[in-house]
């Protein structure tokens, strides 16, 4: 009897392998070949699910993006305001390996989406997904008088999405093993700001 093949398993061991190889020798180093030997196919079993490394590389950000809004749901469910707020940016901050990985693997999307207007457009339904998110929050500690500022909560919001998208370009290029970037204390100092 054939062996019946999980694809969508595939796709993931093969993202992961991909995220492996990046956080070790950087985009670069993630030729095809490598990607296939780490993740123990033969070179030529990944033209099914990836014909190219740029589709490999648009399946790994909707993976790290859909992978992040779950650990939201997770962290914000009967949250709401500055508190669902908060959870919300602590689970986008790079604040541990597996994050700045995550972080590895965004940016050299965003390099291709550059001149890829494909790749331009999931990154931009992606943010403004977020913004959406972010402003709702704000919306809500605005009503329960938790946010008192006088800036608007559009511009707010896109403020803060900044912080966390540069938050994740800084852990990405830092030295290997460094984790500590006070990305939680500026996010804290950030919402107090709020509250003013």
């Amino acid at each position: 009897m054939p062996k019946i093949v999980d694809h969508d398993e595939r796709r993931l061991e093969l993202v992961d392998a991909t995220w492996r190889i990046i956080a070790r020798e950087g985009m670069e180093g993630a030729t095809m070949r490598e990607i296939a030997l780490e993740a123990g196919f033969a070179n030529g079993a990944l033209k099914p699910y990836f014909p190219t490394k740029d589709t490999l590389l648009e399946f790994a950000f909707s993976h790290v993006f859909n992978r992040t809004n779950r650990r939201i749901a997770d962290v914000t469910g009967g949250r709401s305001g500055l508190d669902a707020l908060s959870a919300f940016c602590l689970e986008v901050l790079p604040l541990d390996e597996e994050r700045i990985n995550e972080a590895r693997i965004v940016i050299p999307f965003w390099q291709k989406a550059v001149t890829d207007p494909g790749k331009a457009e999931i990154h931009r339904q992606s943010m403004e997904e977020w913004v959406d998110t972010i402003r709702h929050y704000l919306a809500e500690a605005r009503s329960s008088g938790d946010v008192r500022a006088a800036v608007d909560d559009s511009l707010l919001a896109r403020q803060l999405l900044n912080m966390l998208l540069g938050a994740q370009i800084e852990a990405a290029l830092a030295p290997p093993g460094r984790t500590d970037f006070g990305h939680a204390a500026q996010l804290e100092g950030y919402l107090a700001l709020l509250r003013c």
